[in-house]
């Protein structure tokens, strides 16, 4: 706020932000990993109903793989890590990518 005595002063801003990119997390499918696990994963990392999970497990079952959510980079490659690690904690090797939305 300028007083009475000190004009304003104008700031130019030489820098544009930009919006950080966004990343997929893709789930592959597997001969292993059964399919009540992947639902249990997807409800429970990736916060989807049950309805939603089941969905995207056929699609992982059928097409080989699915986009399981859209996150910042540090949100997807913790989530992608968390999957992993309950999956090797229980036996399976459920494999996840991140790759970042074009």
């Amino acid at each position: 706020m300028a007083s009475k005595n000190q004009p304003a002063t104008k700031r130019s801003s030489r820098f544009k932000l930009k919006e950080p990119s966004k990343y997929h997390v893709i789930m592959h499918n597997d001969d292993v990993t059964t399919m009540d696990f992947v639902v249990m994963i997807l409800e429970r990392i990736f916060c989807k109903t049950q309805a939603e999970a089941e969905t995207i497990m056929l699609k992982i079952h059928h097409k080989g793989s699915a986009i399981v959510g859209t996150y910042y980079r540090d949100i997807a490659v913790s989530k992608k890590d968390v999957a992993v690690k309950a999956a090797r904690d229980n036996g399976f090797p459920l494999q996840l990518t991140v790759e970042e939305v074009l």
